[in-house]
Order: structure tokens, then C-alpha cells, then sequence
């Protein structure tokens, strides 16, 4: 069959034979696959640079970790595979499989399940959202920020603020749900004083978090008590696009009823990865073929993938490769 193959760690994925899948055990089962996105977790994971891999010793082998397909009964499903799937064929468990609704096409299920775990997952899980709550998407103008954005509102938020750079993104948020905007690009002391401002009017009960680093930092100042009872403000950190360590004052910790925490690979509980399969995804799916939930794709072909790879992609779309 056809895969996209990485022969040598950190090198280029490759358009190439590769030998077909075999299902060995009762619980795997074959998949025709149709469709498979390209996440800053695949690229990771082929570099070798993943925390998931760094101690792994590396043999050839085909990227994408989930993807979209048909089961030889001829059901349309999206699944997971630590064996890759971005190929003709793919071999997944039959306990990771959900199953794709009418109405919804093969390129938007493959690219859509990460965002929703790199999104619900946090705010139901680890943040505990409750209907009529505010909630600060930090760093929202990437595609999981973007579709976070539409989670917390169905999720009952009352309020959803986004934060970003880029102008254009963050204007096109307002159309998928976000109440008020707010530009990254302001200097310190103008983005101090908005979320402050913010914070005393509708205190920020949520914030996402996907970019970490300074402006997390000045957040956190923003939001830090003065002495006499503060708000509760919940932060769940999923990405560290702005870098991955800051400088946290204890004076913050102490002086602020504050509760951080982190969500991703290693932070979930296996109740909490059943409950994304039987009940999450299916619910998100369903509201995306009813389009309340929006998300662009860049479509390729298999067969370009080796061109389009070290591409950067549109910072609103998921690279989705179609097979």
C-alpha cells in the first residue's frame, strides 16, 4: 500500500510502499482510510521531539496518529492508531473507533477530534465549566483555539473573551461566538490594564490557556488579589507556543484563589478517554454536520505530502491529507 513514511528520525515524511497492516488481535479491525490531519502532535512525533517518543528507538514508520475511514462493514468512523494513518490502510481498536455522522465529510472528522480534546477536555474535565461562567481563551487564533471558542459557548458559557495577534483571526472569532476580543499585540502595561478592567466588571472564571510564556504572566498579575477575598479563577494550560516555563510569584498564589492545572497527553484520567469517545467527539460531530461548530481544512493529496510538509499551513485551517 501507500503511506507517508518516515525512514530516518527527524527526516521528511516520504510518499512510499509500505508493507499493508494485519489485524492480529480480537479487538483491532481494518480501516479503508479516507482521510487523516497533520497536527503540531504528528509533526512532534515524526521529529522524534515529542515528549511521547524522545526515548524510543526509531524504525521506519508511517505518521498520523487518528484519521477518518471506512470499516469492511462499510461504516464510516473516525479512530485512533498508534500504528499511523496516514496511509491506504490502517488498524485500529475497535474501542477507539466513533462513528461519523450523516452530513459530516471524511477531511473535517479527520482534523476536528484533536481540537475538541485539545479543548473539551479542559474546560469539562479540568475546569468543570458551569453554564453562565466567563472564559478567557488565551492564544485563541489557532485552529483548537477556534474551536474552543465554539465548544464554551455550547458548553453554556455566558461570556468567552479571546486573546491573540493576529488581527484578522481575532475578528473572525466574534463570528464564531467570542463576546469580546482582545489584541496580544497591545504593550504590557495597555494588556494589564484591559484584563484588569475585564476582570472587575465580569470576573474570568476560565482561562484556556494555549500559549504559555509572558503573557501568561501578565495575566496572572492581572488577576492577582489585593488582600481581601478574590474570585476563583480556574487556568488549565494545553499548549506552550509562547514558550514553556514562567516566572510565577508566590505573592500570586497566596494572594489570589487561583487553580491551575494542565490538560493533555498523560493529564486524563481513563474514565475521562472513554467519556471523549462515547460521548464527546459523538456530541461535537453531530453539532458540526448540524454547523454549529465551524472548521476549515487545507486538503492535500497522499501523494504531495513530502512537498507540502515543512509548509507553514493557514493559521485558521488543519493540513488534512486525503486518501
Amino acid at each position: 500500500m501507500k503511506a507517508a513514511v518516515v525512514f530516518e528520525k527527524g527526516a521528511t515524511p516520504q510518499y512510499a510502499d509500505f508493507q499493508d497492516p494485519q489485524v492480529t488481535k480480537d479487538n483491532e479491525q481494518l480501516v479503508y482510510v479516507k482521510a487523516a490531519s497533520i497536527k503540531h502532535l504528528d509533526r512532534a512525533r515524526a521529529s522524534g521531539k515529542h515528549y511521547s517518543t524522545e526515548n524510543e528507538e526509531h524504525h521506519p514508520k508511517i505518521i498520523g496518529s487518528d484519521g477518518a475511514g471506512i470499516l469492511e462493514n462499510g461504516e464510516r468512523v473516525y479512530f485512533f492508531s498508534k500504528r499511523g494513518t496516514v496511509a491506504e490502510k490502517a488498524i485500529a481498536d475497535k474501542h477507539m473507533t466513533v462513528p461519523i455522522p450523516d452530513g459530516l465529510d471524511f477531511a473535517t472528522a479527520s482534523a476536528l477530534p484533536n481540537a475538541i480534546m485539545g479543548s473539551a477536555m479542559g474546560l469539562r474535565f479540568k475546569t468543570q465549566l458551569k453554564t453562565g461562567e466567563t472564559v478567557l481563551i488565551n492564544g485563541a487564533t489557532g485552529v483548537t483555539g477556534m474551536i474552543a471558542v465554539q465548544i464554551a459557548k455550547l458548553y453554556g458559557a455566558k461570556k468567552v473573551i479571546a486573546t491573540g495577534r493576529n488581527e484578522e483571526a481575532l475578528q473572525a472569532l466574534r463570528e464564531l461566538g467570542a463576546d469580546e476580543v482582545i489584541s496580544l499585540k497591545m504593550n504590557d502595561g495597555e494588556l494589564t490594564q484591559k484584563i484588569k478592567e475585564i476582570h472587575s466588571q465580569t470576573p474570568i472564571d476560565v482561562v484556556l490557556d494555549y500559549i504559555w510564556g509572558h503573557s501568561i504572566e501578565l495575566l496572572l498579575s492581572s488577576i492577582k488579589g489585593d488582600g481581601n477575598f478574590s474570585h476563583k479563577t480556574r487556568l488549565v494550560s494545553v499548549g506552550g507556543m509562547s514558550g514553556d516555563t514562567i516566572q510565577l510569584s508566590s505573592q500570586i498564589l497566596r494572594g489570589t484563589d487561583l487553580q491551575i492545572s494542565g490538560s493533555g497527553l498523560g493529564s486524563w484520567t481513563p474514565e475521562e478517554f472513554k467519556l471523549l469517545l462515547t460521548e464527546i467527539i459523538p456530541q461535537m460531530f453531530q453539532a458540526a454536520a448540524e454547523g454549529k461548530i465551524k472548521m476549515e481544512t487545507e486538503v492535500i493529496d497522499l501523494e504531495d505530502i513530502e512537498s507540502v510538509w515543512q509548509n507553514e499551513i493557514p493559521n485558521r485551517k488543519r493540513l488534512v491529507v486525503l486518501i
